[in-house]
């Protein structure tokens, strides 16, 4: 009986993790039926000068990314922020931007996105010049964490909807972060997906992560902002916030490095500023 019971048992579990997909592409195709809702719209006019950028077949399907996004993350408000649609929205549509061309399914690691009012503080650890640890604090606008969370500063990610061609955009940064974690871990080469050449990618940006050190060290200015000399997976991120508010100059400057983006992302920002 025992035996039985346990096979019985085994049989469902092995039903409903097959069935999974299927239902999960079930729940897609009836929630994209619904219209896109007209207060959702108006929040697009008020908060998304970028959205009017964009041609209209990329405004349609940003419209349906949205909706998928709000509906199958959770937005967690944190330090006394209250939740509502504007907030979903406005960080939704920025971080779908990233998935406009690309095959997806829409940040599958990613389970919560947690919303503070502004910068937050976090605790950190650092070795001094003996290497002994000592405990602190940072300030963040950002960050991004491979167990399945983002974390945002809702006042940066306004500001970085208001002003879609400074560079500098907090939640396409963090969401970059998000694709190149896909694979467990974040070094600024995410997974390139079916004719990627990741040898290409490698040596470009290498190429083009030391000239942006060595601009640093002469005092010359850059493209980018300094963050991204951090490390590659900064500098990816970095990179990607130009590529989308920024993208005439980027093509001009860094015409290799702009071509490999272009064909991860499957987009051209170019053809749309």
């Amino acid at each position: 009986m025992a035996m039985v019971l346990l096979a019985l048992i085994t049989l469902l579990l092995l039903g409903w993790l097959l069935g999974q997909p299927y239902w999960r592409r079930w729940q897609r195709q009836r929630l994209l039926k619904q219209p896109f809702p007209h207060s959702w719209r108006q929040i697009l006019k008020r908060r998304l000068p970028y959205f009017r950028a964009l041609p209209t077949d990329l405004q349609l399907k940003l419209k349906k990314l949205i909706q998928l996004f709000v509906a199958e993350k959770d937005f967690v408000g944190c330090a006394g922020l209250v939740m509502d649609d504007e907030i979903r929205v406005t960080i939704a549509a920025q971080a779908c931007l990233l998935l406009l061309g690309r095959p997806h399914d829409l940040y599958p690691g990613l389970r919560q996105i947690l919303v503070y009012p502004a910068a937050f503080v976090v605790p950190n650890r650092q070795p001094d010049g003996a290497g002994v640890m000592h405990d602190g604090a940072g300030v963040l606008l950002g960050e991004s964490w491979g167990q399945g969370q983002v974390i945002l500063s809702w006042q940066d990610s306004l500001k970085g909807a208001a002003d879609p061609f400074d560079g500098h955009n907090v939640v396409i940064h963090e969401f970059a972060h998000q694709l190149d974690q896909q694979k467990g871990y974040a070094n600024g080469a995410p997974v390139l997906g079916e004719g990627g050449d990741i040898q290409r990618w490698s040596q470009v940006f290498q190429q083009a992560f030391n000239r942006l050190q060595q601009q640093l060290s002469l005092g010359q200015p850059s493209l980018f902002d300094p963050y991204a000399a951090t490390n590659p997976a900064e500098f990816f991120a970095v990179a990607s916030e130009v590529f989308f508010e920024q993208p005439l100059a980027f093509q001009q400057q860094e015409p290799d490095l702009y071509l490999q983006l272009q064909q991860f992302y499957r987009l051209n920002p170019a053809l749309w500023h």
